[in-house]
């Protein structure tokens, strides 16, 4: 039986290769760009880097990690971070391209794009996450126990909500956040957004 634990230093590499074998609507999206490790120095290393006190991972029984959720309690905080401090060290390796058409070049404009208040909806939704599961996970509940266990984790240190976004392709995804209780958000075109927002009153 897979078990929930919290984030180790040592499972760095295993989330950069989970975020890679589940990037493309759920699929593995590996070969699609031509470095891998774009997928995870954006949406899953940062996170860790910066919140490893708000990552989770699913442990199987033989030990390897099999899924993560990660996260941020203040949006646009880790964005600032994100674009002073992480980002530069990719630049060279990720180039910016002047008008970016490729998935590819879209990829790496969000990277240099990231800075605080380009998420409107993090005014009223501070917290952002990304959550991945490898296929053999799945009709366990784990998803479900990810996000109860960041859900609580916020809702204690009285953020008062959270956004994320997905692909709109993933109609998985938006089922299960829906089921959630999670609301539809603005986004821009193209994208899908959802949030949720926490009873703090208690805390």
């Amino acid at each position: 039986m897979a078990s929930i634990r919290p984030y180790r230093p040592s499972d760095r590499s295993a989330v950069s290769e989970i975020c890679v074998k589940t990037a493309d609507a759920g699929a593995d999206a590996t070969g699609i760009l031509s470095d891998d490790e774009l997928w995870g120095a954006l949406f899953a290393v940062p996170y860790v880097e910066r919140h490893p006190d708000l990552a989770w991972v699913v442990e199987a029984e033989d030990g390897r990690t099999i899924g993560y959720i990660v996260a941020t309690d203040d949006t646009d905080a880790f964005y600032t971070w994100f674009r002073d401090e992480w980002w530069p060290a990719f630049q060279e390796r990720f180039p910016r391209a002047e008008e970016p058409r490729t998935r590819e070049e879209r990829m790496i404009e969000y990277g240099y794009t990231r800075m605080p208040g380009i998420e409107p909806n993090a005014v009223d939704f501070p917290a952002h996450l990304h959550i991945d599961l490898l296929p053999e996970t799945q009709g366990q509940g784990l998803g479900r126990r990810l996000m109860e266990t960041l859900f609580a984790e916020l809702t204690g240190r009285g953020v008062r909500g959270l956004h994320l976004g997905i692909d709109p392709n993933n109609a998985g995804a938006a089922a299960f956040y829906a089921r959630l209780g999670m609301e539809r958000l603005p986004s821009a075109p193209g994208g899908q957004l959802y949030g949720v927002t926490f009873d703090t009153a208690a805390g």
